[in-house]
C-alpha cells in the first residue's frame, strides 16, 4: 500500500469512529487507540504536505487565526420565525394556512434549541463554508471555527446531494458547560453565564484552536437549496441523519393542531431531562410543495411557527424609572430593577412600553414586581405585588416634557406612545436617525459604529446623515480610540456606501413606517426619490402594501424643508437616490395592476423566479384566490378546491408557457 492510500484510508477510519461518537454517541474504539491513529495521520500529512486535505480529521484541532471575519450574503435568506405562546394562537395559524393551500396538511414537530444559528454548505460531499446567521441576509464566515466541531462532518457518507445548505443551532450541553465553569473557577476566572451566550460567543473567537477546546454540538434541522428532490420536511431530516448529519430524534410528524400540542405538553415536562437548553416546539408544514404556495412574510416563513414554553418568572425590586427618546422621537419608560437572575442573565432593567402600560398595570417605585423574558430574550413587568407594596406609596406621573431637549411632548390620536416633537433639536433622535442611516440592512457603512456616531454628534462634527460624506481623516483622528487605520477605514466605509442600492438608501432615510419591505415596493413603483417626493396620498395607496399610515408618514417627511435640503446635498454626493440602469433591466408595467396567484409545481422556471418575474413587471403576487384576483398561473399539482374556486369566479387559468409568452 503507497503512502497517499494509506492516508486516505486512516482518514475514512477516523472519520468513521468520529460520526460513531459524537453523532450516534455509540464509540467503536477507545480514545486511545482513536487518539494513537489520529496522531500516526498527523505524522504522514507533516511529512507528505503534497496530500494535504481541508476537510482531513487531523484539522479539527484547530490552528488558524481570524481577525476579521469576512461577511458573506447568505445565497438563501434565514428567516426568523413566527411565535405562539398558546393553543389559540396555533389554530389561528392552522386556519390561516388553510385558506392558503389545498388538502390535508400534516406537521413535523421538532424541539427548538436555544443555541447559536449556523448555515452550512456542502458541495460535492465536502463542507465548503460556514456562516453565521447575521442579519439574515448576510452572516461572518466561521468555517475555520465550525470545522473544530466534531459532530459536524467535513465530509459527507452515502448518496448525497451536489450542493446544498444545512441550517441548524451550535449548541454547548450542560454537562460541558458546567465541566468549562468549574476550570474557570479553579483558575479563579469568572464563570460563564449561560449555554447559549457562550456558544455563540465561542464562533468569533479568533483562535480556532481555542474553539477545539470547547464542547460545542451542531444539531441540523433544516435543508435549504434548488432542485433538492425531496418531498417533505420529515424526509429531509431522515436524508441528513443518512448523510452523516447530527439530526435530534425528537421530531415527530403529526396529523393535526391536537397530535401538535400533545407533543408541546410533552415536551414541556421532558424537555428538563435533555443534555441541552431548548426553549420550545417549531411545528413546520410537511408538505415542501405545500410550504412553497404559503410563502413568507417580511421576517417568516408562513408554513412554520415556533411555540415557546411558559417563560421563567422572578421578582424583584423597582428602584427607578426612566425615560428613553428613540430616533423618531418615540418616549420609552424604562425600569431600572434590583439586579436579579433570571434564565442564565442578570435583568437590571425591563422596558415599560408606554404611559397606558403603567397605568393598567398600576406600577410605582419601590414595588415588587413579576418580570419574565418575553420569547425568553427581553425581559418585561407582567404584574406588581400588591401585598408589599409601601402604603405611602404614590401613583406614577408620566413625564410632559421631553426628558433630553425638555420640549413638551405629544401624543396623537389613537397612538399609545408620547412623542418628542424637537426632529432636529433632540440629540437622541439626531443620534439615532444617523445610527439607523449606518446600520447593516441600510447604508452598511463599514468602520463607523454606534458610539462613534454618537462621538460624532456630540463634538459637532455633523448634526444629520448627509453630514457624513464631508468629514475627513483629519477630523476623526483627534476622536477617542480612533487611530490612524480606524479613520481611514471610516472615511472609506462612507464613500464605498455611495454605491448602496435605491431600496435601501431609501429604507436608510428613516421615514417612520418606512420598514425595508415597504421601502423595496416604493423603490420598484416610483424608481427615484423625486417622484416618490411628488406622490398624493392618493398615488401612495394605490402602491402595494401601502396603507393611509404609510402614506400620510411618506408625505410628512417630504414637507419637511430639513429633509429636502438634506436629500438635496446626498443627491450632490453621489448617494443612489434612484434605481440605477441595471436595476431597470427587465422591469417593465405590463402587468401594472393586475393581483396574480401563483400555484403547483413549474418545469421550466423556479416558484421565485416566476414571482419576481411578475413583480418586475409591476404585477403583484398574492397568496390566495378572490374576485380581485386577474388570474393564475398554475403548475401541475394545482389544488382541486383552488380550481374550483377559480372557476366559480371564472377567472383564467395560464401555464407557465402560457404566461412567458404574455410578458415577452
Amino acid at each position: 500500500m503507497n503512502i497517499e492510500q494509506h492516508i486516505q484510508n486512516l482518514r475514512r477510519e477516523l472519520r468513521d469512529h468520529n460520526y460513531n461518537y459524537y453523532v450516534l454517541d455509540n464509540p467503536t474504539v477507545s480514545d486511545y487507540d482513536f487518539d494513537i491513529k489520529l496522531k500516526e495521520l498527523q505524522e504522514l500529512e507533516t511529512k507528505h504536505p503534497e496530500f494535504f486535505d481541508a476537510n482531513s480529521p487531523t484539522q479539527r484541532v484547530g490552528g488558524a487565526i481570524t481577525k476579521n471575519f469576512e461577511t458573506i450574503v447568505h445565497e438563501h435568506r434565514m428567516y426568523s420565525l413566527d411565535n405562539s405562546y398558546s393553543k389559540e394562537d396555533l389554530q389561528d395559524w392552522e386556519t390561516r394556512i388553510k385558506k392558503l393551500v389545498d388538502g390535508d396538511i400534516q406537521y413535523t414537530c421538532e424541539l427548538k434549541y436555544d443555541g447559536a444559528s449556523i448555515s452550512l454548505t456542502y458541495e460535492n460531499g465536502l463542507l465548503t463554508k460556514a456562516v453565521t446567521r447575521g442579519d439574515g441576509f448576510q452572516g461572518d464566515n466561521v468555517t475555520a471555527n465550525i470545522k473544530t466541531i466534531k459532530s459536524v462532518p467535513l465530509q459527507l457518507k452515502g448518496d448525497y446531494l451536489p450542493k446544498f445548505d444545512i441550517r441548524g443551532e451550535i449548541v454547548l450541553p450542560f454537562d460541558g458547560f458546567n465541566k468549562m465553569n468549574e476550570e474557570r473557577i479553579e483558575l479563579g476566572e469568572e464563570p460563564y453565564r449561560n449555554p447559549r451566550n457562550t456558544a455563540s460567543g465561542s464562533l468569533k473567537l479568533q483562535d480556532s484552536a481555542e474553539v477545539a477546546k470547547r464542547p460545542l454540538e451542531c444539531l441540523l434541522y433544516n435543508l435549504t437549496g434548488s432542485n433538492l428532490g425531496i418531498r417533505t420536511q420529515y424526509e429531509s431530516l431522515e436524508k441528513a441523519r443518512q448523510w452523516g448529519f447530527k439530526v435530534p430524534d425528537a421530531a415527530k410528524l403529526v396529523n393535526s393542531i391536537e397530535e401538535v400540542l400533545e407533543f408541546v405538553e410533552y415536551w414541556n415536562v421532558h424537555r428538563h431531562d435533555l443534555p441541552y437548553e431548548t426553549d420550545g416546539v417549531v411545528i413546520k408544514v410537511n408538505n415542501l410543495q405545500q410550504q412553497e404556495e404559503l410563502g413568507y412574510t417580511a421576517k417568516a416563513p408562513r408554513w412554520a411557527m415556533a411555540y415557546k414554553f411558559k417563560a421563567e418568572q422572578v421578582s424583584t425590586k423597582l428602584n427607578s424609572i426612566t425615560y428613553q427618546v428613540g430616533r423618531t422621537g418615540a418616549i420609552t419608560p424604562v425600569a431600572n430593577l434590583e439586579p436579579v437572575e433570571l434564565a442564565g442573565t442578570t435583568v437590571k432593567r425591563a422596558s415599560l412600553h408606554n404611559a397606558d402600560q403603567i397605568e393598567k398595570l398600576d406600577i410605582r417605585v419601590g414595588d415588587e414586581v413579576f418580570v419574565e423574558k418575553g420569547g425568553e430574550i427581553i425581559p418585561k413587568i407582567i404584574a406588581v405585588d400588591f401585598a408589599k407594596r409601601d402604603s405611602n406609596s404614590n401613583p406614577t406621573l408620566y413625564i410632559t416634557n421631553c426628558p433630553e431637549c425638555n420640549t413638551e411632548l405629544i401624543r396623537q390620536e389613537g397612538e399609545a406612545q408620547h412623542y418628542c416633537p424637537n426632529y432636529n433639536g433632540c440629540n437622541p433622535q439626531i443620534i439615532g436617525r444617523i445610527q439607523h442611516f449606518i446600520s447593516r440592512k441600510a447604508m452598511d457603512i463599514e468602520g463607523l459604529g454606534g458610539e462613534t456616531v454618537a462621538l460624532l454628534v456630540n463634538e459637532g462634527l455633523i448634526n444629520n446623515y448627509s453630514d457624513l460624506y464631508e468629514l475627513t481623516k483629519e477630523q476623526v483622528m483627534p476622536l477617542e480610540r480612533m487611530a490612524e487605520k480606524s479613520a481611514d477605514n471610516l472615511v472609506f466605509g462612507i464613500d464605498a456606501s455611495k454605491k448602496i442600492p435605491f431600496e435601501r438608501v431609501l429604507f436608510a432615510l428613516g421615514i417612520r413606517f418606512v420598514g425595508e419591505t415597504v421601502a423595496k415596493k416604493l423603490a420598484k413603483h416610483y424608481k427615484s426619490i423625486d417622484v416618490i417626493a411628488t406622490a398624493s396620498e392618493e398615488d401612495l395607496v394605490n402602491v402595494d402594501e401601502i396603507g393611509i399610515k404609510i402614506a400620510q408618514s411618506v408625505l410628512s417627511f417630504f414637507k419637511e424643508e430639513q429633509n429636502m435640503l438634506i436629500l438635496n446635498r446626498l443627491k450632490q454626493f453621489g448617494v443612489q437616490l434612484e434605481m440605477s440602469a441595471d436595476q431597470l433591466i427587465g422591469q417593465t408595467n405590463i402587468l401594472q395592476g393586475q393581483s396574480i396567484v401563483v400555484t403547483g409545481v413549474f418545469e421550466s422556471i423556479s416558484r421565485n423566479d416566476l414571482k419576481k418575474l411578475i413583480e418586475d413587471n409591476g404585477g403583484k403576487v398574492s397568496s390566495s384566490i378572490s374576485s380581485k384576483t386577474s388570474y393564475i398561473v398554475a403548475g401541475t399539482n394545482m389544488g382541486p378546491s383552488k380550481k374550483q374556486k377559480a372557476e366559480k369566479l371564472n377567472i383564467s387559468i395560464l401555464n407557465e408557457y402560457e404566461f412567458l409568452q404574455k410578458i415577452q
